[in-house]
């Protein structure tokens, strides 16, 4: 389907306006204002990233590890959550608590709406990561910025998303090693962490992981694509 065919099927205002906010550059789910993700309706503004279908496929392949290892009610902890929806799709498939940080206040709005939206029932906090958070979850999820910086991307991501939900430092590093430095404060004996991330870089998390967690486990799963997508580590 065309951006234009999307837009007729999707949005309800002035196409006309609406084909014109298209051509000058606006992604056509912020034009819409929301997308299907994993069946559940998500609204998007520029607060936020568009969830992309890889999110979808860490969210589902999470699932399924959740389902295999654990038989009760778990704690689970999404971290950089933005518009909710790795948080709300979980919530809404696993019996679990939930608790969602981001350190946006206009993101944390966007996934609390989204939250009230689906019918789940989310702890939202404004932080940065895991900071002054002092609960202990079975599961951690998170799709944290990872772009280098002086990596090259598409205009209609850099110019419409925001940039400090795309781009971190340690040539897209950054966030990954501060989620697992202190980790251990806040995982229990049991746990499972996921992790979005790019394509080059499973092999450099993975050391970090047998710096800071030498005793988990680690699986590297790639997406529809073929690309290395998802990170699990495991304990």
């Amino acid at each position: 389907m065309t951006d234009i065919e999307y837009l007729k099927k999707y949005y309800n205002g002035n196409i006309e306006d609406a084909i014109k906010r298209l051509e000058n550059g606006e992604p056509v789910q912020y034009i819409v204002g929301n997308v299907d993700f994993m069946g559940n309706i998500i609204n998007v503004n520029p607060s936020v990233l568009i969830p992309r279908f890889e999110t979808e496929e860490l969210v589902s392949e999470t699932i399924k590890r959740i389902k295999s290892t654990f038989n009760t009610k778990i704690d689970i902890l999404d971290l950089c959550t933005g518009s909710g929806c790795i948080a709300i799709s979980l919530a809404k498939e696993i019996d679990s608590n939930v608790t969602a940080t981001d350190i946006s206040k206009d993101a944390l709005e966007v996934a609390k709406n989204n939250s009230k939206l689906n019918n789940t029932n989310i702890t939202f906090i404004n932080t940065d990561l895991y900071t002054g958070i002092n609960n202990k979850y079975d599961v951690i999820i998170s799709n944290p910025p990872y772009i280098s910086k002086d990596e090259e991307i598409m205009d209609i991501v850099y110019k419409n998303e925001p940039n400090i939900a795309l781009y971190a430092d340690n040539d897209g590093l950054e966030f990954y090693e501060r989620i697992l430095k202190d980790i251990k404060s806040i995982i229990k004996d049991k746990y499972i962490i996921a992790f979005e991330i790019g394509m080059t870089q499973y092999d450099r998390i993975k050391s970090l992981k047998e710096l800071y967690l030498p005793e988990a486990s680690i699986e590297c799963k790639k997406d529809l694509q073929g690309r290395d997508r998802m990170v699990f580590i495991y304990n």
